[in-house]
């Protein structure tokens, strides 16, 4: 049976590829270490909970001694775990840098002492900056603009490093913006759906073209497979759908599955640093095999329907949030 380690499986996009993961190999083994900050949600695995062949562990990849009991006997590593808001990066930089980048080096060196086969680190688009026409190739440079991105770049050359040096078998993906169930409802596509659930404005930056290219998360979980599996170590694979959409056609897009009018637009000042567009050349991953099922439209609807149906999960989520607002603004004011 092939154990693997999964870090921030508790998240987003790693608790959708440990569903996939079960579902699609019934010999495998999960190890889902995470430190369930505040978007890590173990309700997100509620269904594998029971499942023995799924196992969590609470702690930190900063921490060695977390990182060396969870990763003992597994075959391979796959890290989600990062601090990924670009909005909390502009004013909490540094939480990003403990995680994205010593977290990274904890992992890398733990990974190397136990001689693990293949180290999957999960990587982003935002690490190129912004582009106004053409595609990035994994080959390009890099030129981060956030907090954030100069975070995800920092590990990813880190995890890279240890490959040249140290024969770690590294692999790097670098995806276009996700989405999908379980997505935590700070980001652009949960957070509207969910604010225009309960009849609340959505904030658009500025004149909202800001261009992103949207993968749906289950597409992402088939991409992350293949390259665990059939990538060449050492490399890097842009993962991206070619969906390409302005931030205020997604944000009419939503009005519409949902039933609501464009008076529930509020235009909100720009956030400083902010890419214009993003796009990666995915040729690479391609001939690997892969490509995108979904497209944004389809990959919308979906993600709608799911959060329609699940109030129960965002609900909870919702109510802590303004629960450490209020408690923010009690004790520190506005």
């Amino acid at each position: 049976m092939t154990r693997l380690l999964i870090t921030g499986g508790a998240g987003f996009i790693g608790s959708n590829f440990i569903h996939y993961l079960l579902a699609k190999y019934p010999q495998v083994e999960i190890v889902n270490l995470d430190a369930l900050t505040y978007a890590g949600n173990l309700a997100n695995l509620a269904d594998v909970e029971s499942d023995p062949r799924y196992t969590f562990v609470k702690g930190d990849i900063r921490n060695p001694d977390d990182v060396a009991k969870a990763m003992a006997d597994c075959y391979a590593v796959v890290n989600f775990a990062a601090e990924t808001h670009v909005d909390r990066s502009i004013h909490e930089g540094g939480v990003f840098v403990e995680t994205d980048v010593r977290g990274v080096f904890v992992l890398c060196e733990e990974a190397r002492r136990q001689k693990i086969a293949r180290f999957l680190h999960i990587s982003t688009d935002e690490v190129y900056g912004s582009i106004p026409k053409g595609a990035f190739r994994e080959t390009d440079p890099l030129a981060p603009s956030s907090p954030y991105s100069a975070s995800k770049a920092g590990g990813e050359l880190l995890a890279r490093s240890y490959f040249v040096t140290y024969n770690l078998p590294v692999l790097v993906t670098r995806s276009s913006n996700n989405f999908g169930p379980f997505q935590y409802p700070e980001k652009l596509i949960p957070l509207f759906i969910t604010n225009l659930i309960e009849n609340k404005s959505v904030p658009v930056y500025g004149d909202g073209k800001q261009v992103r290219d949207w993968l749906f998360v289950e597409d992402q979980c088939e991409a992350l497979d293949l390259v665990l599996h059939k990538g060449e170590v050492g490399q890097i694979y842009n993962v991206g759908a070619g969906n390409e959409e302005f931030n205020m056609d997604v944000t009419r897009a939503l009005l519409k599955l949902l039933g609501k009018g464009e008076d529930l637009i509020t235009y909100v000042t720009d956030r400083p640093g902010h890419d214009r567009r993003y796009a990666v050349d995915t040729t690479k991953i391609q001939a690997l095999g892969w490509k995108p099922r979904h497209n944004f439209s389809a990959g919308l609807k979906k993600t709608v329907d799911w959060y329609v149906q699940r109030e129960d999960w965002w609900r909870a989520i919702k109510q802590k949030q303004a629960e450490y607002k209020a408690w923010i603004e009690k004790h520190y004011g506005k």
